[in-house]
């Protein structure tokens, strides 16, 4: 026996019972973060700044019914403080913390486009809600083809209802628990859902052929 599986069975563990802690660990991972980080109110580097570059190509972002609007680029600059608490104030609105932190990187995406895609209008108003929630649906869609954990929960043919009318797993503002809980990266990752639900929801994309979504 090694002295990595005495010492386990010492504590009371073995070399399997840790791995399976690890990956037991792992799990919920995501969704912590992001419960974290939107309880923080923690937010990308230079993510105002990018608000307002939005906000020059559209007449205004709506997230759940608040509207940010294009207005406020005539009235403060990018790096201005002022600017930065009327997002904040908007964001706030939104009492689940992961879901808020969902909106964030929508708006991270929604920002990308208007910097590489060379489009001169994104639209009128632009919804974040919307790309968060199409963003789920396409990931369910893909957990149903690839027989993924949200089968259990969300993406089952025949749904119930979970507690008080919301989803069996739990999700806040009905988005699936294992959707907040996927990395942002990689071909399953959140920010290609995102990137995904960007190129529907927007009417300055092609709506034929292939796009590379995939983010590394």
């Amino acid at each position: 026996m090694s002295d990595k599986s005495t010492i386990g069975s010492f504590l009371g563990t073995t070399v399997e019972g840790e791995a399976r802690d690890l990956e037991a660990d792992r799990h919920g991972q995501w969704l912590r973060r992001r419960r974290l980080d939107g309880a923080l109110n923690r937010v990308p580097l230079n993510f105002y700044p990018r608000i307002w570059k939005i906000l020059e190509k559209c007449q205004g972002i709506n997230i759940e019914g608040k509207v940010i609007p294009q207005s406020l680029t005539q009235e403060m600059t990018a790096g201005e403080l002022k600017f930065a608490l009327e997002v904040e104030t908007v964001l706030n609105t939104i009492p689940q913390p992961e879901y808020r932190q969902l909106v964030v990187e929508a708006l991270m995406v929604l920002s990308l486009v208007r910097e590489y895609h060379s489009t001169g209008w994104l639209g009128d108003i632009v919804s974040a809600q919307d790309i968060v929630h199409l963003a789920n649906n396409i990931f369910l869609q893909d957990q149903k083809q690839e027989g993924g954990d949200a089968t259990t929960c969300c993406a089952r043919d025949k749904k119930e209802p979970g507690i008080g009318g919301g989803l069996t797993c739990g999700g806040a503002a009905y988005i699936c628990i294992h959707f907040y809980d996927s990395a942002p990266s990689g071909k399953f990752g959140t920010m290609s859902y995102m990137i995904r639900a960007v190129c529907c929801n927007l009417n300055c994309f092609p709506q034929d052929g292939e796009m590379d979504c995939t983010v590394s």
